[in-house]
């Protein structure tokens, strides 16, 4: 039986296990990327490890989540992550230069190649041919170092494809319909390879899309092939030379296969406040917009504003609706700018942003109270937009455009019957602008600096090695999917204390319960307790870091999150999974006690520990982690364990 495609880059690169589904295996990794929120850590991690450059073929640092640089200590972060760059061997993208992601596949994406990144979209680079895995910054510093990837064989499932879309139909429709389908957990544990003829009538950026999107059902990538499409990219983007066709074999096996007419898609919408409560666009139709932004690591590249600026040409906003525009990458405003296009999009009432992150987050353009926020993003979980209240629609370019004209959310088809306005193609330049010096430092250009530390810098907090003895308050219950942006916001006034781990602890949960961190702070210890896909979102690792320094032992749910699960381990917190009704039965502020010898029951493999309530009745919890995990959580850590390991060496 042949190989999928995914298989066949994970035979490349293996280094330990067997490719199994639900083995745990070891691969090399070609590339690594960060971004500002979570490169701080990655990088003082890095120099915790006292290696001196990193071993990877390409490591990238950029600044993209705090572009506008609102406080000294973002200034200072950025300044000590290019002096990192320039110490240990990392290409440095400049405030500005654009979202890591966009940039990284304008400039570095190669097919064939594995490529882990601080951000859980990091399987964008999919689109291309790439294996992108998102995890958490530890991870990254760990490989950087020359250590093995681990992660348990996911499923790998066929995704074919037929037909073509129709007018005004997008990819990223395509994505919301898979999410319409099969929700925000539908992933999980999971590869999603896209195959069939429809594969060829998309372009190279719109597999990009869908890849990108990937990471709200859950999965652990997804992957398209390396084809004519492809190569035809790699041409415009003169980078001819890091191409490579790649497919999987004629006979590949696979776990699971679904079907996606493409013909069938039709402009979708995903409601408030969940990337999965998907709907057509004419359920709504008729609700009045306030603000309208186009831009996000999913719909800010060239292709996807060239669009809107041919539907706006000619006409103009509506007066009740205002419209930002943020592309992905310098590269991308400049062709904008150079062919006309920025003008039409000016002088139709939108507003330009920066290459920036910046509203995905919080970090920008908040929108006001008791309004409705049309954007092109992959995420509208409550508050995210930095207005905790939020009312935040998901939809594609000519959605976002079509409803700006209307100033209020419309059909585009049925606009364009109103308007006369034709489908806008997606077109490529003939040539993609390269990049500059000025834009992207890399290793060879970059003085060898000192780190530059600015006082809000601090130091890498470490657990103690696991003990017999476990027990405290049960700290906080919540509900199903609580995301990382509920353990920590990712808003501005948050994000500067990225690489102060003290301050920014008093963030932690504080959407869920302003009180959290005073109250974990002040008890002996304590656990987490929580119901389903807890920890989904992006792969901050802040998420977990904050609560074990607020002395966290552990999270009590239903089921985790991939990334999420994999950092608490890394911080050394114990993620035990319980049935529904021990869930129902737990109540905030009962005493929890694991009656186990917990460093003892860890070391020797069990999965499963008693847990006491109020002494009063027991439950068992599951530990499902595998010997290289029990050992990270034996030491306290991934970080105390590589120490300790660097050090007997």
């Amino acid at each position: 039986m042949g190989r999928t495609l995914t298989e066949k880059i994970l035979a490349d690169h293996l280094v330990d296990g067997k490719l199994e589904t639900g083995e745990e295996i070891g691969i090399e990794i070609d590339q690594v990327i960060a971004h500002d929120l979570t490169g701080t850590m990655v990088w003082l991690q890095f120099e915790a490890l006292d290696l001196d450059e990193v071993q990877v073929e390409i490591a990238g640092q950029h600044c993209d989540h705090q572009t506008y640089q609102p406080d000294f200590k973002v200034s200072d972060d950025h300044r000590f992550l290019q002096s990192a760059a320039g110490s240990f061997g990392a290409y440095f993208a400049r405030p500005g230069t654009g979202i890591l992601h966009q940039v990284h596949k304008e400039n570095f994406v190669a097919p064939g190649k594995t490529l882990l990144g601080a951000d859980s979209h990091t399987p964008t680079a999919g689109g291309l041919g790439q294996l992108g895995i998102g995890t958490g910054g530890l991870d990254i510093a760990t490989t950087m170092g020359g250590a093995p990837y681990y992660i348990e064989m996911p499923e790998i499932v066929n995704v074919r494809l037929e037909g073509e879309l129709p007018e005004w139909a997008t990819a990223k429709d395509v994505i919301l319909e898979l999410l319409r389908r099969l929700s925000v957990k539908g992933g999980v544990g999971k590869v999603f390879e896209y195959t069939g003829p429809g594969v060829e009538t998309l372009s190279a950026h719109e597999r990009t899309v869908i890849a990108n999107m990937g990471t709200e059902l859950g999965a652990t990538t997804s992957i398209f092939p390396a084809d004519e499409r492809t190569e035809e990219y790699f041409r415009r983007l003169n980078r001819e030379d890091d191409f490579q066709a790649l497919a999987p074999s004629d006979d590949a096996d696979y776990d699971d296969e679904l079907a996606v007419d493409l013909s069938a898609i039709r402009p979708l919408i995903a409601e408030p406040s969940m990337p999965d409560n998907v709907v057509p666009v004419s359920e709504v139709a008729g609700t009045d917009v306030d603000q309208v932004v186009i831009g996000s690591c999913t719909n800010g590249a060239y292709e996807d504003i060239l669009p809107v600026a041919k539907m706006l040409e000619g006409h103009e906003i509506d007066t009740t609706t205002e419209m930002i525009v943020a592309p992905g990458s310098k590269q991308a405003s400049e062709l904008l700018t150079r062919e006309g296009w920025t003008a039409e999009l000016m002088a139709a009432g939108a507003s330009l942003s920066e290459a920036t992150c910046g509203a995905c987050i919080g970090a920008g353009h908040v929108p006001a109270s008791d309004s409705v926020s049309l954007r092109t993003f992959n995420r509208n979980f409550e508050g995210r937009s930095g207005m905790e209240e939020d009312e935040v629609y998901l939809c594609s370019p000519e959605v976002a455009a079509a409803s700006a004209i209307a100033g209020e959310i419309v059909d585009p088809r049925d606009l364009a019957d109103d308007l006369g306005l034709a489908a806008p193609d997606r077109e490529m330049p003939e040539a993609y602008g390269g990049r500059t010096e000025t834009d992207i430092i890399m290793p060879d250009e970059a003085p060898d600096d000192e780190l530059v530390k600015g006082p809000n810098i601090g130091d890498v907090p470490l657990k103690d090695r696991l003990g017999p003895d476990l027990s405290g308050s049960a700290l906080l219950k919540m509900g199903d999917n609580i995301t990382t942006d509920h353990v920590i916001p990712a808003t501005k006034e948050v994000s500067m204390y990225r690489s102060n781990v003290p301050k920014l602890s008093e963030f932690t949960l504080s959407r869920v319960d302003e009180s959290f961190a005073a109250r974990a702070e002040a008890a002996d210890g304590g656990f987490l307790v929580a119901g389903e896909n807890y920890g989904q979102g992006s792969s901050r690792e802040h998420a977990a870091l904050c609560p074990m320094y607020l002395g966290v032992h552990g999270v009590l749910a239903r089921s985790f999150a991939r990334i999420h699960k994999a950092n608490l381990i890394n911080f050394g917190l114990l993620p035990l999974t319980i049935d529904d009704g021990t869930y129902d039965r737990i109540e905030q502020g009962d005493d929890i006690e694991i009656v186990d010898d917990v460093a003892s029951a860890v070391r020797d493999g069990r999965t499963t520990l008693t847990v006491r309530v109020n002494d009063e009745w027991e439950f068992p919890a599951t530990l499902r982690v595998n010997d290289r995990e029990r050992e990270l959580l034996a030491a306290g850590g991934k970080l105390p364990h590589t120490r300790e390991q660097l050090s007997a060496d």
